[in-house]
């Protein structure tokens, strides 16, 4: 059948293809765009995925490295403050008699 085409269809059929993955889970059969190796639609189109550095995931730092060590050493505080607060409480208490 494709070889009754009135257009000449050869250099589209043989242009490389995306090959990213659909939802379904089968490669996407649209042809990539020049000089890159996705379709339009999965990332081959100018100024289209994900920015260097994935900061579209970045939104307020609650979860990162830094912040989780951050609460880590303030709990660590905290517990040294209370225990430091309970030994001056207990001996006092029995002073007051």
């Amino acid at each position: 059948m494709a070889h009754n085409h009135k257009r000449n269809v050869g250099p589209m059929l043989a242009s490389p293809r995306c090959g990213a993955r659909t939802r379904r889970g089968t490669p996407c059969r649209a042809p990539s765009v020049s000089g890159r190796r996705r379709c339009r639609m999965h990332g081959g189109a100018f100024g289209s995925g994900a920015p260097m550095g994935n900061k579209n995931a970045f939104k307020h730092g609650t979860y990162t490295r830094e912040a989780i060590e951050q609460r880590f050493e303030l709990r660590k505080h905290i517990e040294d403050v209370e225990k430091l607060l309970s030994n001056l409480t207990s001996p006092s208490s029995g002073a007051d008699q």
